[in-house]
């Protein structure tokens, strides 16, 4: 079998029941329950939901996405072996450690197989939750072309490429276009302030004033768990991306709980701390694949442009990468997935077929 047949690169065409269009991202597709299914596994399986709560099941994929755009690789490799089960695996194991903590619940239900949760329909709010604990990527670049002030925070002169920041910064920006906000534009990803969103807590659907403070809270204490672990580990947690939502618990109670992944490498900056020390930043994340494309291709002004996205996604399009460049990236996730969890990541030989067996078998959920 050749390693391109070992990547799970298409996950939208599962056999899976479900009586809504299957909704497939960058790197998961989302397959909604039908009520019947929803409400049965609900019971069957005792999760702390309202009876009512919608259900899906989430797909990964080892699909890589970088720059809005999906890459894929020489002999057919249409993505990254073993990315899909390390970055569940990352989000499992910090989801759990943050309910282990007292932080809150994640929109997880269940887990039947390293690509696959069962999770409950949340109502996201619209918010990237984004934090910074060193000055890099493109907060260092506008810093070097002179802005000082981010998301209403100001920051000091002299600072360094790569460097420790004075205090972690909460840097949020906008998830989704939203219209009709005063000082926000109506385009995907734009930085706001924290005024923005007190002034318009419900157009970003948090419930009332006082989660503006819980989601702050979240956020810092998730980042600092999450960095304090990887400490140990000797690795630095740069910055990261969280997202939020609210779900409703079996007695009808709202609650703000974490969302969509925490602490990977698709989320987050994560630097190897021996080779910081010694002044070299090497990447245990995306983030070093970004950089590669940056220097690939001759132009990297077209990765950066948003106004030149015609050309960025032609050049994902037309471009093969060598294998050599997806299996080191493999090996950066695995490597740091297993670090994190302490448990080896098991590249399937085929993830389609047993996934399609545990659902069919354990959840009754596989179309005859």
């Amino acid at each position: 079998m050749t390693i391109a047949n070992k990547i799970l690169a298409v996950n939208n065409d599962l056999p899976i029941r479900t009586d809504k269009p299957i909704h497939s991202g960058k790197v998961r597709s989302v397959y909604w329950l039908s009520e019947d299914d929803s409400r049965r596994l609900i019971l069957e399986k005792g999760y702390d939901v309202a009876s009512d709560t919608p259900l899906a099941i989430m797909v990964i994929s080892d699909r890589i996405s970088a720059f809005d755009c999906i890459w894929h690789g020489e002999g057919g490799m249409q993505g990254v072996p073993g990315k899909g089960a390390a970055l569940n695996a990352i989000s499992n194991h910090w989801f759990k450690r943050f309910k282990e903590n007292g932080l809150a619940d994640s929109h997880i239900l269940d887990i039947p197989h390293p690509f696959v949760w069962i999770v409950q329909k949340a109502k996201p709010v619209m918010i990237e939750a984004i934090c910074r604990q060193y000055i890099t990527g493109s907060m260092w670049r506008a810093y070097v072309n002179g802005e000082r002030e981010f998301c209403g925070i100001q920051l000091p002169e002299g600072l360094q490429k790569d460097s420790k920041l004075p205090n972690l910064l909460q840097t949020p920006s906008t998830k989704g276009i939203l219209e009709g906000i005063e000082g926000v534009p109506a385009q995907d990803d734009v930085n706001i302030t924290r005024k923005n969103i007190e002034d318009n807590y419900q157009a970003f659907n948090f419930k009332s004033s006082d989660d503006i403070s819980l989601y702050e809270k979240l956020l810092t204490d998730g980042f600092n768990l999450i960095s304090a672990d990887l400490a140990k580990l000797d690795q630095i947690f740069v910055d990261t991306k969280f997202e939020f939502g609210y779900v409703k618990d079996a007695a009808g109670n709202d609650k703000l709980i974490y969302m969509d992944e925490v602490g990977t490498p698709d989320s987050s900056r994560i630097w190897d701390g021996p080779q910081y020390r010694a002044g070299q930043v090497v990447e245990n994340s995306k983030e070093g694949f970004r950089q590669l494309l940056l220097n690939h291709f001759p132009d990297p002004d077209i990765l950066l442009n948003k106004d030149r996205m015609a050309e960025r996604n032609a050049l994902a399009q037309d471009n093969a990468l060598p294998e050599s460049v997806l299996m080191a990236v493999s090996a950066t996730y695995t490597n740091i997935a297993e670090k994190i969890t302490g448990e080896k990541i098991v590249i399937s030989d085929d993830p389609k077929a047993e996934i399609i067996e545990i659902l069919r078998k354990d959840y009754d959920l596989i179309r005859d």
